[in-house]
């Protein structure tokens, strides 16, 4: 007689090589005394509809951990989205459910509770002039969080207005008021702005770091907060930079170690792993400071 298989998870994306994921869920599942392999697969989006099917056909999945270029890739390859994955057309987490023939895959995302959480640990509860700059896959979780926090309208700071259409829709739905303006030259908008989300890839933002850093430092003292979730090489030259004229800059594993929490939790069914105790060794796995004294 077998017993039943070591339940099993995974970072999916294309490089994965330098995914965090791994460490940080390595950390929690020890932490909370649960029995999970996790592991990762570097896979195009020509490769995921395979490994979905082996996702379906192997026992013991409980869930994938989904990161570029496989957001939107994987949406057509899930039996149903659930939530903030159904409003925004993205998702970044993917649940293996039991169903009653076959295993149900429904996707989530957990990328907005990641930038949400990682705002108002900064202490920056409520926005009022946010800006994202990108308007890629993780800009549409920027606006949905940023609409959580409170805010009424956002900007965008784009190389091509032309892509923005998505993540402008949707913050049109939430009801926020839109503004775009070209990256080149967008400085003195970021400058105003009290909540910054860079989406960019890393070194993208050089550019723009280096308009930011001519202007005259403000010091009114309202609080400026950038998230830059591109998080290697660190410090980026956009966070030097803000950091610089006295903004508060939040390292992009920040918002990685918060939606790996709601990934967790999703996985095991396991609420307390948003207790400070395991969000601390998750913290700890990557390098960045604990949440407690």
């Amino acid at each position: 007689m077998t017993g039943s298989p070591r339940r099993r998870a995974a970072v999916l994306g294309h490089p994965i090589g330098h995914s965090k994921s791994p460490a940080l869920h390595g950390a929690a599942y020890a932490a909370l005394g649960i029995d999970m392999e996790y592991g990762s697969f570097d896979l195009t989006e020509a490769q995921l509809p395979a490994f979905a099917s082996r996702v379906r056909s192997e026992p013991g999945w409980r869930g994938l951990s989904v990161t570029m270029p496989l957001k939107a890739a994987f949406v057509p390859l899930v039996d149903r989205l659930d939530g903030l994955a159904a409003e925004l057309g993205v998702l970044n987490t993917v649940v293996v459910e039991d169903g009653q023939a076959n295993p149900v895959l429904v996707g989530h995302n957990t990328d907005v509770a990641g930038i949400v959480e990682s705002f108002r640990h900064a202490g920056l509860g409520r926005v009022s002039r946010p800006v994202v700059v990108g308007a890629g896959n993780t800009a549409l979780a920027a606006v949905a969080a940023l609409s959580q926090l409170g805010a009424e309208r956002v900007g965008f700071l784009v190389r091509d207005a032309a892509r923005a259409g998505e993540a402008a829709a949707l913050a049109e739905r939430l009801g926020l008021a839109v503004s775009l303006a070209p990256i080149d030259g967008g400085a003195a908008r970021l400058a105003a702005a009290d909540a910054v989300v860079s989406t960019l890839p890393p070194r993208a933002g050089n550019s723009l770091a280096a308009e930011l850093a001519g202007l005259p430092a403000t010091h009114d003292g309202a609080p400026r907060v950038l998230l830059d979730v591109a998080y290697d090489p660190w410090p980026s030259r956009l966070g030097q930079a803000w950091a610089e004229r006295g903004g508060v800059v939040l390292h992009g594993l920040e918002m990685l170690v918060y939606q790996a929490v709601e990934q967790i939790v999703l996985f095991t069914s396991r609420e307390d792993a948003r207790e400070p105790r395991v969000i601390d060794v998750m913290c700890d796995s990557v390098g960045v400071p604990r949440r407690t004294a």
